[in-house]
């Protein structure tokens, strides 16, 4: 008589893919604090980390009421729309990237944020069409790799108002003797992780 057969061992089952949460980032102050802002999956796109933001708007103080603001190279909108919750009367968010561009729309349109206007665009040729001495915070946070660092600063400085500020996130320091042929000047600088963040002015 054959011996009986084991029983046949058990299927192992598939392993089930574990849901990571969505990229995102979150407004940290002002009238949308923890509003959360999704990251797309872009090459380049690298939001300001919350670290930085925070930073910034110590620098710049949390009530920004009045304020105009050009987020230049505007991605999630992560900077542009944490100046427009903190108070600030007109802020012009810049992206070329169309998809981009609509998830900014749709921010916009869910928050009903009619300070905040979207538009898609060169951000260097928008900044070159700014009324002189009219805007009080440009936000520059170009892609690292891009090499438009000297262009978007030569950009904005004009459009810059007597006391207003230019806010600069690049992968080095900038020193005084870098910003001075754009005639700025550095107010407060920071270091986190790869990044460098800089408040600057006209210079006097």
């Amino acid at each position: 008589m054959a011996a009986p057969r084991p029983p046949a061992s058990p299927k192992p089952k598939a392993a089930r893919p574990v849901a990571r949460p969505a990229h995102e980032v979150r407004i940290i102050g002002g009238q949308w604090k923890r509003t959360r802002l999704a990251v797309a999956d872009k090459p380049g796109l690298r939001p300001t980390p919350d670290r930085v933001r925070e930073t910034l708007f110590n620098w710049l103080g949390q009530d920004l009421t009045g304020w105009s603001c050009v987020d230049a190279f505007a991605g999630t909108g992560a900077l542009g729309l944490e100046a427009a919750s903190r108070g600030a009367a007109q802020v012009l968010l810049v992206e070329q990237d169309t998809q981009l561009v609509d998830q900014l729309r749709r921010v916009q349109q869910r928050l009903a944020a009619t300070t905040v206007n979207v538009q898609r665009g060169n951000g260097i040729s928008l900044l070159q069409r700014l009324a002189p001495g009219a805007t009080d915070l440009i936000l520059l946070d170009p892609p690292f790799d891009a090499g438009l660092h000297d262009k978007a600063l030569a950009a904005a400085a004009p459009a810059l108002s007597a006391q207003g500020f230019i806010y600069l996130e690049a992968p080095t320091a900038w020193s005084e003797e870098q910003l001075a042929p754009f005639g700025l000047v550095l107010k407060r600088h920071m270091k986190a992780g790869a990044v460098h963040a800089h408040l600057l002015q006209r210079a006097s």
